[in-house]
């Protein structure tokens, strides 16, 4: 039989590696060495025919898997955008995860479910969403998109008296979705689970920030969808959704916003005004393991017309305690089953209030200015307007980009990734971690123009 530890002490272990390894991350490299990226062959073994302790499976963890993770976590990582994970919230998951509660049902999971819906009701304060606005605690912005796009499927095909619930999508009326050219693929992920074709979208032109604009909107003409953004990835631009709102909606369109890390402007009152508008919308997606930094994975979808969200995604059965006075989560959720994720975001709300989380966004944003000062100080062209959290600069043609990139990822005292702006390479640098400090972006800034000025950086990389 398996030799079991006792539980106190197995999970003090547990416990303390994690806090070793917090405790060392500002200091780490953020890139994993070559010879522990190649010790995580280890792994890869026959599933054994017995058990081991489970002490051992937890120090294989730590000694293989820990020496072999980039340091996400760390305050000079800043490549993608992907928070920190707040102290508090890293208690706050470990608490959660020792509950092990499935938050589908309010009337078995009632401390839970209520934290969900506190969270809920305190973010759509917080972005100044209309006050029916319900939400769904998701994955990810992938999820979200998903979510609130199958909400809208659901009413737009209810305005011309198709029940797509019931009906299917076979002989029901053409759906028109539009697009910026700049979409997230996640919002064409989303369109084809829906059943739509990620080829059937219409994509609209875009300003030289990625922006749709409004005046060349095409005419609506039966059911719409209207896909917009709040923080394009790269740019961190948004579009105009007030004005969009106002061009579409009194044609029945229904308007979706992808604010996967763009929407916690509207917490700030210094950025607030890039969501002018946005309140018009009727759907909006974003992540909490962004800009809020709670643990992977954490997104939400708020819907305002909360009856399409529950008829797109409810659930029944008669062994399922679906008949509560309050909220069942799983009646907004894509899933049944599925961890307490709203105890992390209840969490850092709490902790942060207000003032805490306009705070946090601002500190942000001020770094990827300096980022980007002291990019264009040493000759390197800074690409995009930065208005939020995003710089995108270029080291020249392609092949230097890239080889420049590769070697600054290699360096390990930052992390930044490749991406491609309207046809020319770029490095993007997405500053969204608690703990970054001014001092870590000069240290960053050192570390990237010394390599970048370089004459060993071969350029045919």
């Amino acid at each position: 039989m398996t030799k079991n530890t006792p539980l106190r002490e197995l999970l003090e272990s547990a416990a303390q590696r994690g806090i070793d390894y917090r405790e060392s991350s500002p200091a780490r490299s953020v890139a994993a060495t070559a010879d522990a990226i190649a010790n995580v062959a280890k792994f890869i073994e026959p599933m054994p025919e017995s058990g081991v302790a489970d002490i051992s499976v937890l120090e294989q963890l730590d000694a293989v898997g820990t020496p072999a993770t980039v340091n996400m976590t760390g305050p000079r990582y800043f490549g993608f955008v992907i928070g920190g994970s707040l102290p508090v919230t890293v208690a706050s998951n470990w608490l959660a995860t020792a509950w092990d509660q499935n938050v589908g049902m309010h009337e078995i999971t009632p401390a839970t479910a209520t934290l969900e819906r506190v969270a809920m009701n305190w973010m759509i304060d917080l972005f100044g969403l209309p006050e029916e606005t319900s939400a769904a605690f998701v994955t990810g912005a992938t999820i979200a998109n998903f979510a609130s796009l199958a909400a809208a499927r659901n009413k737009v095909y209810r305005d011309v008296g198709w029940n797509v619930e019931a009906d299917g999508l076979i002989g029901a009326p053409p759906v028109t979705i539009l697009v910026g050219n700049e979409v997230h693929p996640t919002v064409i992920k989303g369109i084809g689970l829906l059943g739509f074709g990620r080829e059937t979208v219409r994509r609209l032109d875009v300003d030289g920030q990625g922006r749709i604009d409004p005046a060349k909107l095409p005419s609506i003409e039966g059911p719409t969808i209207v896909c917009t953004q709040a923080g394009n990835v790269n740019t961190g631009a948004f579009d105009p959704v007030g004005d969009i709102c106002d061009a579409v909606k009194p044609h029945g369109a229904w308007v979706h916003v992808d604010g996967a890390f763009g929407l916690w402007a509207a917490a700030s009152p210094d950025r607030a005004h890039l969501c002018k508008g946005f309140q018009a919308a009727d759907s909006w997606a974003t992540d909490a393991h962004k800009w809020l930094n709670v643990p992977y994975d954490s997104g939400l979808a708020f819907v305002r017309d909360g009856a399409a969200l529950k008829s797109a995604m409810s659930i029944t059965a008669d062994y399922l305690m679906t008949e509560s006075e309050f909220r069942n989560p799983s009646d907004y959720t894509p899933e049944l089953s599925r961890r307490a994720r709203g105890v992390d975001v209840w969490a850092a709300l709490k902790y942060l209030g207000k003032s805490g989380v306009a705070e946090m966004i601002d500190r942000c944003c001020s770094n990827a200015r300096r980022f980007a000062a002291g990019l264009e100080q040493a000759g390197f062209p800074v690409l995009n307007d930065v208005v939020l959290n995003q710089v995108l600069v270029s080291f020249g043609d392609e092949a230097r980009t890239r080889g420049i990139i590769d070697a600054i990822q290699a360096d390990g005292t930052c992390w930044c990734g490749v991406t491609v702006w309207q046809g020319q390479a770029a490095m993007r640098i997405s500053v969204c971690n608690w703990s970054t400090t001014q001092d870590d972006v000069d240290q960053s800034l050192d570390a990237i123009i010394r390599i970048a000025k370089s004459e060993v950086v071969d350029e045919g990389q």
